[in-house]
């Protein structure tokens, strides 16, 4: 009997393989190396190899495919339900493999080396930001313990430390203003290390075409774009736009009441960057399309009238940009400021 599907539970140093046949049954049980995996593989008649969508995937799924195999990846939380009592790494690769062979699963659009490295950048920069928001905190922490209060805002901070730490002032003991200059310092290079991945992103989104095209959606800046192109490539993975946004977590929950459909709040099951990166730009585009004459002021400002809150508009916009960027994406156009926008 050959094997149809190919079911791998992925592991740091070893991976449990099964295999199944036409019908469904297990033909193949085993545990095997990576290394040992990839040459198993590559000897297989050509089939359906199944994994979880998790850290080294992406790489093992390029070279399967290589050797003319379909590789299939999933979210693990669509895998959890197909894996039997007594969990094991045996029965985690026989349910990956059920789960492939369902007709309705949704599948990971494997990613190409480019697009992890742009992802990788990404992650370090948002590490990056969130050291460096903890230590502006620790500072701000630190000088209000000795009375020592600024305005809001990270500039204003940065304005403010400077001239305190150029004055000879008794506030701060010798000790602490040794200390806040040291977390000053540590401040700087991570300043610096940030705008040297922001210069990054802005390379790659003017060497790339498609990253081009996007940065002429409103709100949609250099993050956007190249994190866009990073996780989801030509966007071929989503088969319409709302499968974007709800994959984003931007398209909104919604029940029916009294024969009526309610709206909740958003999911917050999405991909949390991507999300926070469109808000983001959508909350920063709303004062020069509050301006605009265009479809897309129009409909903003249409919202705005019939009373709805500003926090709503915001994610209304970056759900409707995330849509924009996917048909940008999959039909190789440019954004159209006149083209017209359903309200």
């Amino acid at each position: 009997m050959s094997i149809v599907i190919l079911g791998v539970d992925l592991g740091k140093n070893v991976c449990s393989v099964v295999g199944v046949d036409a019908a469904g049954a297990v033909i193949v049980r085993r545990s095997m190396r990576r290394q040992t995996l990839i040459d198993y593989v590559a000897k297989l008649p050509t089939c359906v190899v199944a994994m979880e969508a998790c850290c080294g995937a992406h790489h093992l799924g390029r070279l399967f495919v290589a050797h003319g195999h379909e590789v299939r990846l999933m979210s693990p939380e669509y895998v959890r339900p197909y894996v039997k009592a007594q969990k094991n790494d045996d029965r985690d690769a026989e349910g990956i493999a059920e789960a492939a062979s369902r007709p309705t699963m949704r599948f990971v659009h494997l990613k190409s080396q480019e697009q992890l490295d742009i992802q990788t950048l990404h992650r370090v920069r948002s590490r990056l930001v969130a050291e460096r928001r903890s230590l502006i905190n620790q500072l701000r922490a630190i000088l209000l313990e000795r009375g020592i209060i600024f305005p809001v805002g990270r500039r204003k901070l940065e304005l403010g430390i400077e001239a305190m730490l150029a004055e000879e002032d008794a506030t701060l003991s010798s000790r602490m203003r040794r200390l806040v200059g040291e977390l000053r310092a540590e401040w700087r290079e991570q300043d610096a290390r940030i705008e040297a991945l922001n210069g990054e992103f802005v390379e790659l989104a003017r060497s790339d075409a498609a990253a081009r095209r996007l940065t002429s959606i409103p709100g949609i800046g250099v993050l956007n774009a190249t994190a866009l192109i990073a996780a989801v490539g030509d966007a071929s993975s989503f088969a319409k736009a709302r499968d974007l946004g709800a994959w984003l977590g931007l398209v909104p929950r919604q029940h029916t009441t009294g024969g009526k459909p309610r709206l909740l709040g958003i999911s917050k099951r999405g991909n949390t960057y991507l999300r926070t990166l469109l808000i983001h730009g959508a909350r920063a585009a709303l004062p020069s399309l509050s301006k605009s004459d265009t479809p897309l002021g129009r409909w903003f400002k249409a919202m705005i009238e019939r009373g709805v809150h500003r926090n709503a508009v915001v994610v209304a916009l970056a759900n409707k940009l995330a849509r924009i960027a996917w048909a940008a994406l999959r039909k190789g156009a440019t954004f159209e400021r006149s083209y017209p926008v359903a309200i």
